[in-house]
């Protein structure tokens, strides 16, 4: 949105430098040609030494990170780039080509592409897979958006770049940052004071007859990013392409902002564009509009059209939103997504108490809820925020204390870890916060190594293994046709009356005390926090969140959940692959 600015910016003195820092992922496709989708997926290396770049005219530390990867072309002759981003060195490949290939080689454009990721976003890796993308998407862009500059007949258009032809190498950097860093931007250069989608500053002065074409930086707000690709119905990738379209557009001298035409033709480039990259999703300024007629309440790009605040200023319809975790708020990869982290972040700003209800240990739920910053005293679960864990055997209510706690008939423990030695099956025992067994497995492994777990103790015996200590449940682990065809019917059976089983995912069986739910547990801390049912709004999918999601006002059912749940829910949201939690709370929350 900073376009054609960055002389007068260069002619004032640039701000004081903040601490803020980008990590540099790569330098991309210094030698990019038109068959850019075809080059190969970078290996990382181990981080090497702190550097700095500039983006709009401010100095900005970054980890310089060191990137080999192999260069092809079409003739099958390669090379080995070893790239640096303070410093570029190439080590020279002897050429089989003939000299008249090589003279065609000699004329064609280098696009260099810096894809950063800025310092405070999470280590999650799909912000790495987006980054990554975006290091072979954004040539592809680049490129048949340079291409058409020649034909193009718009009357707005500033036409300062009209042939890159006649430059020996294009330079553009993105970085992808949260709201807050692109807010300090917002405000410092156009005097906004809040986050905004994307901004681009051109960094090419027609003046200067340079060799090389800086065209400049596009700044991306993963954040709000994530909040419209929710909002339009497609991915966070879809909705940075559309950004980055955006963003380019506006370095190549297009501005909706100046009139009424200027913005009709730049919204027909933007579609154009996108059609022929074959990327979903309308173009920015047709969302826009779309929001505009349909009264949606998502965050438009930063024209003079933007409601400051947004979502901020509409009640929720919910005090407190109950949410499971494995199969809800977890993907299929035991990761939460950087979607429903936003989703939950949104629905705490605006007063909604978000409460932990699943079958995990509570120092489960904080290890993977830390990875996403929603851990803590200004998170959503800690060892001072109440929660409903182990199936709704250990309840915590104010300041994270104790209210309630149910143990397993010690004779059933007995029988299922005497079941488990002579059948071989892995058996998990739960007590408080420590997870024990009696033999090494793989599967037991994976429970703490996929489903963050505690890791399991192994203890020698039977005997050993229960005395001194309180089991509030036991997990067996197979197959999910073990499961099913096996352990379920026979453990059934055997505990009589004085337990039950319940699955919340396949392949595992949990003994839990007869009597007990994660639904009676999430009734009780309801009545400890002084809350009735008709504040709150329930997501899950296993059939262990069948009461919890019958006793809320709304209950949220996900698409990949058991029919059971989804037999008593009152929606079904999309899967939890989908981000079904953040398109449960935007749709239905707010």
């Amino acid at each position: 949105m900073l376009s054609r600015i960055s002389p007068l910016l260069r002619a004032i003195r640039p701000p004081p430098t903040y601490s803020m820092a980008a990590r540099v992922l790569c330098r991309a496709l210094s030698s990019c040609t038109v068959a850019t989708s075809s080059l190969p997926r970078s290996h990382l290396v181990k981080s090497a030494s702190w550097d700095s770049t500039t983006i709009f005219g401010r100095r900005i530390n970054y980890r310089s990170l060191s990137i080999a990867r192999g260069l092809g072309n079409a003739n099958g002759i390669g090379k080995m780039e070893i790239v640096r981003v303070s410093r570029r060195e190439y080590r020279k490949v002897r050429s089989r080509r003939p000299a008249a290939a090589r003279k065609s080689k000699e004329k064609e454009l280098e696009l260099s592409v810096k894809i950063c990721i800025e310092e405070q976003l999470p280590e999650d890796p799909e912000i790495l897979d987006i980054a990554e993308m975006l290091r072979l998407n954004v040539p592809m862009a680049m490129k048949l958006a340079f291409d058409g500059l020649t034909n193009l007949t718009y009357k707005t258009r500033d036409t300062s770049i009209s042939d890159v032809g006649c430059f020996e190498n294009v330079e553009l950097s993105v970085l992808l940052c949260n709201d807050g860093f692109i807010r300090k931007l917002n405000r410092e250069w156009r005097d906004e004071d809040h986050a905004t989608d994307v901004l681009s500053m051109s960094q090419h002065i027609p003046e200067l007859k340079l060799p090389i074409l800086m065209l400049g930086d596009i700044v991306i707000s993963v954040e709000t990013a994530s909040r419209q690709a929710v909002e339009r119905g497609h991915t966070i990738l879809d909705e940075i392409r559309i950004l980055v379209v955006h963003g380019l557009l506006h370095l190549l001298g297009f501005d909706h902002e100046l009139s009424d035409e200027a913005e009709e033709e730049m919204e027909k480039e933007e579609e154009l564009l996108l059609k022929n990259l074959g990327w979903k999703g309308k173009g920015l300024i047709q969302s826009a509009h779309d929001a505009e007629t349909n009264g949606s309440l998502h965050l438009d790009y930063a024209d003079d059209r933007r409601r400051e605040g947004s979502l901020r200023f509409y009640k929720p319809k919910f005090s407190y939103i109950f949410c499971d975790m494995d199969g809800t708020l977890l993907n299929s990869k035991s990761q939460i997504s950087l979607s429903n982290a936003e989703a939950l972040k949104e629905a705490t700003s605006r007063g909604v108490k978000v409460v932990i209800a699943t079958g995990k240990t509570r120092p489960a739920v904080i290890n993977i809820l830390k990875m996403v910053d929603l851990a803590g005293k200004d998170g959503i679960a800690s060892d001072f925020s109440p929660g409903v864990f182990v199936q709704g055997l250990l309840v915590y209510g104010r300041q994270g204390r104790e209210i309630f706690r149910r143990n397993l008939d010690p004779n059933v423990c007995r029988e299922a870890l005497l079941y488990s030695l002579k059948h071989e099956v892995p058996l998990i025992a739960f007590s408080e916060d420590r997870c024990l067994t009696l033999f090494e497995h793989p599967l037991v492994d994976s429970l703490h190594t996929v489903y963050h777990e505690p890791k399991a103790e192994i203890i020698p015996s039977v005997e050993q293994l229960l005395a001194g200590v309180d089991i509030q449940k036991l997990i067996f682990l197979d197959t999910a046709g073990g499961v099913s065809t096996i352990l379920r019917p026979y453990w059934a059976e055997a505990t009589g009356d004085h337990a039950c089983v319940v699955q919340a995912v396949p392949d595992m069986l949990e003994i839990v005390p007869s009597g007990t739910s994660k639904g009676s547990g999430v009734r009780m801390l309801l009545d400890h926090l002084g809350i009735t049912p008709k504040e709150v709004m329930a997501i899950g999918d296993g059939e262990n969140d069948v009461e919890m999601l019958d006793l809320a006002s709304l209950g949220v059912a996900l698409s990949n959940g058991s029919e059971k749940a989804k037999a008593v829910a009152n929606v079904i949201g999309i899967n939890n692959d989908e981000d079904g939690v953040a398109d449960a709370i935007y749709r239905y929350a707010f």
